[in-house]
């Protein structure tokens, strides 16, 4: 017994070691794609340029984000097969393994290809099906001639997916967390050097220069754990190859309804003004920049360690980690949310008000940004329990509740975007990811026993907290606005001081209120300090 709690103990502080190091990758490719926003703010604000970049730009982020980034459904399939597939780490791949890895790649490039091609081909037809502004054909070209440059991405980001999954499974946490930000060093690269344009050529060019980066970083590595592509076609015979196809067609599936709910927003936002659909886009990265980076750090290390448990049929384990894991993400994440709430337009009008980004844009972003932020905790919990449907093998489940948000999302679009604008298709988002959570919440109690009502007085008692903390950094921005004013030095000063105060604020309240993961963090503190 207590070998087990003491190796409960290590594989807890292996977790948090990992979940540290990611944050801190992470966190420096999220401030380069910080740097790459300002910089395609500066040359091309909120513009029928930047438009159509970001509408054409949504078909290979399918493939580069979705599906080649962390929980998409190639990274999740790899890793949920070859976790289990693979017995010893320190050693090469056995002959089956490897097999099994040139099988996946090459059906990942033949099946994109296709895509890659059609995109290359008729890019006119595939944008006119998003684009809903026959009177705005400059846009359909322009976003036409986007994807034209662009679509080599579509073959890129499918293999990308695939290595990301092969490092995350041997415990390389920080390549594919990093590689992403070459992406953001391709555009920033191209843009400085040019300068811009006026038709957004060079952005839409750095974008594939960037992805071809991403690839080539990774390649060495793949490489170097003893996985080089040969070419196999063994589709139909291959068990562990039907395995991830199991996996693979209802989590792709899955993710491309995912997907398709940017497209609804896409359909519904190209009617409104001239850099609404800009707006709502910068204000997504904006609310990824922190929430990204929280649950890339949770879940990237848990992610196999389910996998790993519900093998070996540790229910309780799988509970444990998954209920500690969700709390954590609600409890940084609540805090995160009455930060934004507060500094958000301070924040916008910092980073990115100059060239052609202007006020007007400032106030667009940051309004869509409030509603959006509104779905910080269903959020972290839909992708959680998402996690952990994948790690039963189970992806179905998570497809049929995203296609009910899908026919969901087109109603709340319908109702909402006429009174509301632009401002309407986030509050549909949020919405619609409340809708997603609960519903995972309740399939997945039907699938193991979680605990949900120890945990929802625990998401009770840290809203209690965040208000509180918002209350007190509220009465501090409307003083400061009154009192002192607003420049560039004074707005730093102004987040600066608001962040402080509202996190003493949040951590004394969590102390008087008790809540468990402000205890275990003091301890794991006050534990390492003992052995300084």
């Amino acid at each position: 017994m207590a070998s087990d709690c003491t190796n409960g103990q290590n594989k807890g502080e292996s977790l948090l070691r990992a979940a540290w190091w990611i944050a801190v990758i992470i966190f420096l490719s999220k401030v380069a794609g910080f740097l790459r926003d300002i910089v395609v703010a500066n040359y091309y604000g909120a513009s029928i340029v930047s438009d159509a970049y970001f509408f054409a730009y949504q078909i290979p982020a399918l493939v580069i984000i979705i599906l080649g980034g962390v929980g998409g459904p190639f990274h999740s399939a790899t890793v949920a097969v070859f976790s289990k597939l693979v017995k010893d780490f320190s050693k090469k791949p056995e002959a089956q393994v490897k097999k099994l890895f040139n099988t996946f790649e090459t059906f990942s490039i033949l099946l994109f290809l296709i895509l890659s091609l059609l995109c290359f081909f008729f890019p006119h037809k595939i944008m006119s099906v998003i684009i809903n502004n026959p009177d705005t054909p400059e846009l359909l070209n322009l976003a036409a001639y986007h994807l034209k440059i662009m679509s080599p991405m579509l073959i890129m980001g499918s293999v990308l997916g695939l290595y990301y999954g092969i490092l995350v499974t041997y415990k390389h946490f920080m390549l594919p967390n990093i590689s992403p930000s070459f992406v953001s060093f391709g555009i920033i690269a191209v843009l400085l050097i040019t300068k811009g344009d006026t038709s957004g050529f060079y952005l839409a060019l750095g974008t594939t220069i960037g992805c071809f980066l991403q690839l080539a970083v990774q390649t060495p590595a793949v490489r170097h754990l003893g996985y080089s592509f040969r070419p196999s076609f063994d589709f139909f015979k291959n068990k562990n190859f039907n395995e991830i196809l199991e996996l693979l067609f209802p989590a792709f599936l899955s993710s491309t309804i995912g997907q398709l709910g940017v497209y609804v927003d896409m359909f519904f936002s190209s009617g409104l003004k001239e850099g609404a659909w800009t707006a709502f886009g910068f204000a997504n990265r904006i609310f990824q920049f922190p929430v990204g980076l929280l649950l890339s750090a949770i879940l990237v290390p848990l992610f196999p360690l389910f996998s790993r448990l519900v093998a070996q049929k540790d229910f309780e384990g799988v509970r444990d980690y998954f209920t500690k894991g969700v709390g954590s993400l609600i409890f940084a994440g609540s805090y995160l949310m009455i930060l934004i709430f507060i500094v958000r337009t301070d924040a916008i009008r910092i980073a990115l008000e100059r060239g052609a980004f202007n006020s007007s844009a400032t106030l667009m972003v940051s309004e869509i940004l409030f509603f959006i932020s509104l779905s910080i905790i269903p959020y972290v919990f839909r992708d959680s329990a998402t996690r952990l449907f994948y790690s039963f093998n189970d992806s179905k489940t998570p497809f049929y509740v995203a296609l009910a948000c899908i026919l969901l999302k087109v109603v709340l679009n319908s109702l909402l975007v006429k009174p509301l604008g632009i401002n309407g298709i986030a509050l549909s988002t949020t919405l619609i990811t409340a809708f997603n959570g609960i519903t995972l919440a309740i399939l997945l109690g039907k699938k193991i026993s979680i605990g949900y009502r120890k945990l929802l007085i625990t998401v009770l008692k840290i809203l209690a907290a965040s208000l509180l903390a918002f209350l007190a950094g509220d009465a501090f921005s409307l003083a400061w606005d009154k009192f002192v004013g607003y420049s560039l030095v004074l707005g730093i000063v102004k987040i600066s001081i608001i962040t402080i105060l509202t996190l003493i604020v949040y951590i004394i309240a969590s102390f008087v209120l008790k809540i468990e993961y402000l205890k275990e963090l003091k301890d794991r503190i006050r534990a390492k300090w003992k052995k300084v």
